[in-house]
């Protein structure tokens, strides 16, 4: 057996840092986007209607805005500085929030979603970067990686919850903010090991450098007023989501036809793929802010063994999965890998569709076995967020480490993007699919039951149907994929502190 010295000298310099300050970086986040629904209607008398809006944008930008991070990072002004520059926002931007009005929400809102949608990719791409392509423990470390992200999620919630049920929202978001500042200091304090590797501006100049940094640094600030501007009009901000969604998928196909080198081309039409059907798999996932959680509110017993369960905490059965399962996961592959078994990217994903999609159609059966009320019992909420999260487990940590293996060096850091900014888009779809739904009114679940069990279903099977599709697709995507040495080979998934 290894010593523990020996194990942790395995260790890229700067991934057990990541792993930390990702904890940290999450807390923000969690407590301010799975409240923000219950926020905006009983604290600021947002209709409905409205705040389901608003956390559609919010999801929408967050998630869209990694696009341009990748970019931002990789050749303005770096992944670390960006990482920094975007949490000192989400700091000020939490701050604002706390202060309970209509205005300084929008304000609070546009700092934080500007920080928080530039500085997600550049953490994943610190972390990708501190392996090279052919490295095997790079999954492995996004699992470890994710899980540490998932305990971020787990405080989040837990203090969200608690504050929210107290109706004392100001201190759930001053907690946010400590979070987020002891982010940065770990930043700080790692500075050194969080360097750049192998992104384009590391060959600049130290005169171009400083003009880049100076162009980054005043387009980070400038989007703040242009996202609060955006906040405005929900709706033409989801369009707008949608347009450059098109716009990048038209230029990465593109980019693809063009590619000269014949391998690289092909690992590109599997990305393209992959990621068409995993922008099902997260349309659904992103309806846990908004129409899951107005099901939960109001058409969902919640009280477990005498104690009411709030609406965030619901979520932590979703962290639990992933904190837990991660690291389990990550040792299972290696055990059915090393038996012969052959679990590849694919089948992951296409595992992955099929378990979020049962997972939908778990809640028109909970429906059906509801009390004269209308109440669905706790334990079906619980079974469908247990197989939506071991589909996550499948899809998102795989996928980030799947962008370091089939992205080519100078295009990572817009693929990188690109996968998130599908969340983005999965984001404005949630928000269509949950605007279907009536208006839920407190103590009428038997009156919106029968809307809630039409669209659960739909949405699962179609997803279902997707994940069998890409079931078919198997053979067709493990010819395409190919290492710079040969055909695919079974990952590795030994952690990070594999050989």
């Amino acid at each position: 057996m290894p010593s523990l010295k020996q194990t942790l000298s395995k260790i890229p310099e700067g991934v057990g840092a990541l792993f930390f300050i990702q904890i940290f970086c999450t807390l923000g986040f969690a407590a301010l986007y799975f409240t923000l629904m219950l926020y905006a209607t009983k604290k600021l008398n947002f209709s409905v209607k409205d705040a389901t809006a608003i956390v559609g944008v919010f999801g929408a930008f967050n998630y869209g805005l990694h696009l341009f991070g990748g970019y931002l990072g990789g050749r303005f002004v770096s992944n670390r500085n960006l990482f920094v520059g975007g949490m000192v926002l989400q700091v000020f931007g939490c701050a604002c929030i706390a202060g309970g009005t209509v205005a300084l929400l929008y304000w609070g809102l546009a700092l934080f979603l500007t920080g928080s949608g530039l500085n997600v990719t550049c953490i994943n791409m610190m972390l990708t970067q501190r392996f090279k392509p052919e490295d095997n423990r790079r999954e492995g470390a996004f699992l470890w990686n994710y899980a540490g992200m998932n305990l971020g999620f787990f405080i989040g919630f837990s203090v969200a919850g608690y504050f929210q049920l107290q109706g004392d929202y100001p201190s759930l978001f001053i907690c946010a903010t400590v979070g987020n500042f002891l982010a940065i200091v770990l930043a700080g304090l790692n500075w050194k090991a969080l360097s750049d590797r192998n992104t384009p501006l590391l060959s600049a100049t130290p005169r171009q450098f400083t003009l880049r940094f100076i162009a980054g640094t005043a387009i980070l600030v400038g989007l703040v007023p242009i996202v609060w501007l955006l906040l405005q009009h929900a709706e033409l901000s989801g369009n707008l989501v949608i347009l450059i969604s098109v716009v990048v998928a038209a230029a990465l196909i593109y980019l693809t036809v063009k590619h000269r080198d014949a391998r690289e081309r092909n690992n590109m039409w599997a990305y393209l793929i992959l990621t068409l059907g995993s922008l099902v798999f997260w349309a659904l996932y992103q309806m846990a802010p908004v129409g899951l959680q107005l099901f939960a509110v109001n058409n969902v017993d919640r009280h477990v063994w005498g104690f009411e369960i709030a609406p965030q905490w619901i979520q932590n059965i979703n962290t639990f999965v992933i904190m837990f399962g991660g690291p389990l996961m990550s040792a299972l592959f290696v055990r059915l890998r090393s038996r012969g078994w052959t679990i590849d990217v694919p089948k992951q994903f296409s595992a992955s569709l099929i378990l979020i999609g049962l997972g939908f159609l778990a809640l028109p059966l909970g429906i059906l076995f509801a009390d004269h009320n209308g109440l669905v019992a706790f334990k079906w909420v619980a079974i469908s967020y247990l197989l939506q999260s071991i589909g996550e487990l499948l899809i998102s940590p795989v996928g980030y480490a799947m962008i370091g293996r089939l992205a080519p060096r100078q295009y990572q850091g817009v693929m990188m993007g690109s996968w998130m900014l599908v969340t983005g888009l999965a984001s404005i779809l949630a928000g269509y699919f949950s605007g279907i739904i009536p208006e839920p009114t407190e103590g009428l679940a038997a009156s919106t039951n029968p809307a809630y069990t039409s669209i659960f279903s739909e949405l699962g099977w179609s997803s279902v149907a997707v994940g069998i599709a890409m079931v078919l697709l198997i053979p067709f995507l493990r010819k395409l994929i190919k290492d710079g040495a040969g055909p695919e080979k079974p990952q590795e998934t030994a952690g990070i502190v594999a050989a």
